[in-house]
C-alpha cells in the first residue's frame, strides 16, 4: 500500500491503520437451522404466535491475539403448543485485537463489541430465513451487549462465590 505525502510528512492515518485496535477479518454462517414442522401452523390462523428469542455470545482464543466471536440465536415460535417454527443461528466472526490494547479489556471488547458488530448482519439473516419460510420477516430488536456481559460476570461470580463456601455437614 502506497503512503501518501503531504508537504514532505507521511499519510497521518497510516499510523492509526497499521495498529487497529480491532480488525475484523471475517463474518460468516456457523450453523442455520430452520425448522417449519407443518404447513397447518401457517394456514387459517388469525391468531399470532408467541416468539422467544435467546441470544448469548461466546469468544475462544484461535491464534496469538485473534479471536472467534460466535453470536447465538435460537427463536422459538409456538402457537399454543403447537411449534409453528424453530430458528437456530451461529452467526460468527473472526477479530484480531490489537496488542496496545491491555489484556484486562479483551474480554470486554469479544463479549461486547464484537458481538455488536455481528448483530446486524445475524438480524438479517434471522429476517431474510424466516421471511423465505412463508412467515412475516422478524425483525429482532436491537440487542444491549453491555448488559448482557454485566448478567455474565455477574452469573459467574454468583457461581464462583457457591463454590466458595463450606459443605455443611449433617
Amino acid at each position: 500500500m502506497a503512503t501518501k505525502k503531504t508537504n514532505g510528512q507521511k499519510n497521518p492515518n497510516a499510523k492509526a491503520e497499521a495498529q487497529a485496535p480491532l480488525m475484523v477479518n471475517a463474518q460468516y454462517i456457523k450453523d442455520l437451522s430452520f425448522e417449519n414442522p407443518s404447513p397447518l401452523t401457517q394456514t387459517g390462523v388469525e391468531e399470532r404466535p408467541a416468539i422467544s428469542v435467546h441470544i448469548e455470545a461466546q469468544a475462544h482464543n484461535i491464534a496469538d491475539r485473534a479471536y472467534e466471536v460466535v453470536l447465538r440465536i435460537r427463536v422459538d415460535a409456538k402457537r399454543k403448543e403447537n411449534q409453528v417454527f424453530l430458528l437456530d443461528l451461529e452467526y460468527a466472526g473472526a477479530f484480531t485485537i490489537g496488542s496496545e490494547v491491555p489484556e484486562e479489556y479483551l474480554r470486554p471488547i469479544l463479549m461486547i463489541e464484537c458481538p455488536r458488530i455481528l448483530f446486524p448482519f445475524a438480524r438479517h439473516i434471522v429476517a431474510t430465513t424466516t421471511q423465505e419460510a412463508g412467515f412475516p420477516s422478524l425483525l429482532l430488536t436491537p440487542v444491549d451487549f453491555a448488559e448482557l456481559y454485566q448478567q455474565q460476570v455477574a452469573q459467574e461470580q454468583k457461581e464462583t462465590s457457591k463454590s466458595k463456601q463450606p459443605e455443611v455437614l449433617q
